[in-house]
């Protein structure tokens, strides 16, 4: 591939460090922009010391002007928590953010990167949910923000793309999990390790039997990669791991592989909580010759590990 000058926006967040993380590795020019809203710098610390590593402090919805070859745009805040703490400024910067790397990426000619979500597909009517589902999405809720600036995003992607000829990719991301997750984004998978390993209830919002499919980090990253890296492919294109969980099977899970005391307590489901999310991959592993490698127990344990040496 040899060596490429790439812009990571969200590069100090859970998945942005990863992908810094092996682009740098690979040999390539990395610039990590983030403005710190959830991205945290002791993510990307260990790069630092790298020549060909750099950080800049940056808003994505303000326009940045740089010299790159490829951009990944995974700015924004992505767990509930954090997303709805907010709600302005994340479809500011899904909307806002999206046009300033589209015009990056029109100025320079360099391919830019969607990092886009399942959540385009609101509480899906269709499952397992496949790209050319249009989705089930409540305009007004209070998931609006981060549902709605994402489909947006891929609207502003696929217009660029059309009249002005920009190279895009777009990957709708399912469930991801591994070691820098935030300890406080609300995610089921960080909150039933750090409440397992405090030894306090584990919180369930519903009866438990809604589904999820988790995937770990570093299959996300290799899928993330290879979109980017594959010519004459657009997207959008699924990426997360098929295997169907519900929330109480992966809160017993967590409690056996903690070794903890924690008992399950149920609350009320929030609004507009999906009962149902599994992806059809069948585009990733046919275009991209991808598939997840790392089985849930396996990823659990390594983010398990993480969370041990880093809850304060």
């Amino acid at each position: 591939m040899g060596c490429k000058r790439i812009l990571v926006t969200g590069g100090a967040g859970f998945l942005g460090s990863h992908l810094c993380e092996r682009l740098v590795k690979k040999g390539n020019d990395v610039i990590c922009l983030d403005n710190y809203f959830t991205g945290r710098k002791k993510n990307i610390e260990h790069l630092m010391d790298c020549h060909n590593f750099e950080l800049l402090r940056h808003d994505i919805t303000i326009p940045v002007f740089l010299e790159v070859d490829q951009i990944y745009n995974l700015a924004c805040p992505a767990s509930p928590v954090h997303y709805q703490y907010n709600a302005v400024k994340t479809i500011k910067t899904s909307v806002m953010g999206a046009i300033n790397v589209l015009g990056l990426a029109k100025r320079v000619r360099a391919r830019v990167l969607q990092a886009s979500t399942s959540e385009i597909y609101g509480d899906p009517h269709v499952h397992p949910q496949t790209e050319s589902y249009w989705g089930n999405v409540n305009p007004i809720g209070i998931r609006s923000c981060y549902d709605e600036g994402k489909r947006v995003a891929e609207t502003l992607f696929f217009d660029y793309h059309r009249q002005n000829n920009v190279d895009i990719r777009v990957m709708r991301i399912f469930n991801t999990y591994g070691p820098r997750m935030h300890p406080n984004d609300g995610r089921v998978v960080s909150n039933f390790i750090v409440q397992a390993l405090k030894g306090v209830d584990i919180t369930i919002y519903g009866d438990g039997l809604q589904t999820r499919s988790f995937c770990y980090v570093d299959d996300n990253i290799e899928g993330m990669i290879r979109l980017m890296n594959k010519d004459d492919f657009l997207g959008p294109v699924n990426i997360g791991n098929p295997g169907e969980f519900t929330i109480k099977e992966l809160a017993e899970k967590i409690i056996l592989l903690t070794n903890s005391k924690s008992k399950l307590i149920f609350n009320p489901l929030p609004s507009d909580d999906p009962k149902q999310r599994k992806p059809d991959i069948s585009l990733a592993n046919e275009m991209l010759g991808w598939i997840p490698t790392v089985a849930l127990e396996d990823g659990l344990k390594k983010t398990i590990e993480y969370f041990k040496n880093n809850l304060d």
